[in-house]
């Protein structure tokens, strides 16, 4: 518990007032994140699975899941009021099944810049997860969107990994 006496909001400023970090100051280095969502899907929506994905109306699910959490993970400071924008350097979402029949999604992003990418990776796996929703909804509403968490992080002041 000691730890944490000398922690403090990073987005606050000192009367207590949301801002962005200022990060003037620090080092340019090679940051990585991944992070991961997990969705569970009842069986009448996995019955429809066929060659490793699901084909609705809408088209592709894990194909169309994956294009939106690029791209989200592009859009992160547009969507998170206190993030940085970024040039990243990769954006990639993957998506498996696991031995359970749950949907695994695995986004990853990386800069060469001043601060971090996790929240582009777990706003990637977020929104790669609700598109997996979106899209199956019309087979069931009982999808659960099972945990989204931080996997791996290097660069910058401190390396994490689960």
């Amino acid at each position: 518990m000691r730890e944490n006496i000398d922690k403090k909001f990073s987005h606050l400023d000192k009367e207590g007032n949301p801002t962005m970090v200022d990060v003037s100051d620090k080092k340019v280095t090679s940051r990585t994140a991944i992070a991961q969502s997990i969705v569970v899907l009842p069986d009448e929506v996995i019955q429809q699975l066929s060659d490793d994905e699901i084909h609705t109306k809408k088209g592709p699910v894990f194909q169309t899941a994956i294009v939106a959490g690029i791209m989200a993970i592009k859009k992160t400071s547009e969507l998170i009021p206190l993030c940085h924008p970024l040039a990243l350097t990769k954006s990639a979402v993957d998506i498996r099944l696991n031995e359970h029949n749950e949907v695994v999604i695995v986004a990853t992003a990386k800069v060469e810049g001043k601060t971090g990418v996790e929240m582009e990776a777990l706003t990637g796996a977020s929104v790669a997860a609700l598109t997996i929703y979106d899209m199956c909804k019309g087979f069931s509403h009982d999808i659960v969107i099972k945990s989204t968490e931080l996997i791996k992080k290097t660069g910058g002041k401190s390396d994490y990994d689960k």
